[in-house]
């Protein structure tokens, strides 16, 4: 099995090699990938790789995986209260 040809994080287009190359560096948390590789930070927002990533983790670390923190969830967007909205409208009139 090429492990450069196995697409982990599909978003970013990491491979199975950059991450487990990362984990023998010392990088062993999902935020360390997260920084060095982008994993997570595509439109799916890790809901694709981020259980592959932890399962690595997990098998890497010997570790059960419940044990493998999850990913820091940040929305790619602020929210706006809609009375913002309404008081901006009312200033263009």
């Amino acid at each position: 099995m090429n492990k450069d040809k196995i697409i982990i994080c599909r978003c970013e287009d990491v491979t199975l090699q950059q991450v487990e190359d990362l984990l023998k560096q010392g990088y062993t948390t999902f935020e360390d990938l997260k920084r060095l590789l982008r994993v997570g930070m595509g439109p799916c927002q890790a809901n694709t790789c981020g259980p592959l990533i932890q399962r690595e983790i997990s098998k890497f670390l010997n570790v059960p995986i419940e044990n493998v923190p999850i990913h820091k969830v940040r929305p790619l967007t602020m929210g706006v209260e809609l009375k913002l909205i309404a008081e901006d409208q009312d200033d263009e009139s």
